[in-house]
């Protein structure tokens, strides 16, 4: 099994009871996927085969287990799942290896999930227009300021937008609230993400 040390790091800091679902999710993974390749993305552990496949991580009570390509799998289970108000991921909230499907189940789906990748079938995302979205006045009128942070901010995907915005509305202070603006304003006039440092592995 060819293991990612950032990846044993990152299992090695979760609770004893996310310890025991991730090592047991990975070795499943490699067992049914023996050339895919870890990585961290974002923060978290994610395995790669001929592209993103899935990934998983841990929270203080729970874990989460994600497709990237779940919108084209079979079982409507896993985006019903990943809608739910008590979760974010594919199989639901994970407080225990008790709460996983089977793991001829699991195998069954990481199979799917390794074809998808084989055959180079990709996700369409629709892009929600800038006028449909819940953009706050301010944040949009200082990145309009800069050219170039306003053509990035533009041009990112749905998912990419929510996290800037998200960000700067999550400040709880109005001096954080401006520090973020800015940071935010000089990443994107660079073409950077929010979560650009996570994306290098």
């Amino acid at each position: 099994m060819k293991k990612n040390k950032l990846v044993d790091e990152y299992i090695d800091k979760v609770q004893p009871f996310a310890k025991q679902v991730l090592m047991h999710l990975r070795q499943l993974i490699h067992e049914t996927c023996p050339d895919v390749e870890e990585k961290i993305k974002w923060g978290m552990p994610s395995f790669e085969y001929k592209g993103m496949m899935c990934g998983f991580a841990a929270f203080k009570q729970h874990c989460t287990f994600m497709f990237w390509k779940a919108p084209l799998m079979k079982d409507s289970i896993l985006m019903e799942n990943a809608k739910s108000e008590t979760s974010m991921g594919h199989l639901g909230r994970i407080t225990s290896l008790k709460d996983l499907p089977s793991d001829k189940k699991i195998i069954g789906y990481i199979k799917e999930a390794m074809r998808l990748n084989e055959l180079g079938i990709k996700v369409e995302k629709k892009k929600i227009p800038l006028k449909d979205m819940d953009v706050p006045v301010e944040f949009l009128a200082a990145i309009k300021k800069n050219k170039k942070a306003f053509a990035t901010f533009e041009a990112f995907s749905n998912s990419n937008k929510k996290e800037y915005i998200d960000w700067f509305t999550e400040a709880k202070t109005e001096a954080t609230k401006q520090k973020r603006l800015l940071q935010a304003i000089e990443w994107m006039a660079e073409g950077k993400p929010r979560n650009w440092k996570y994306m290098k592995s």
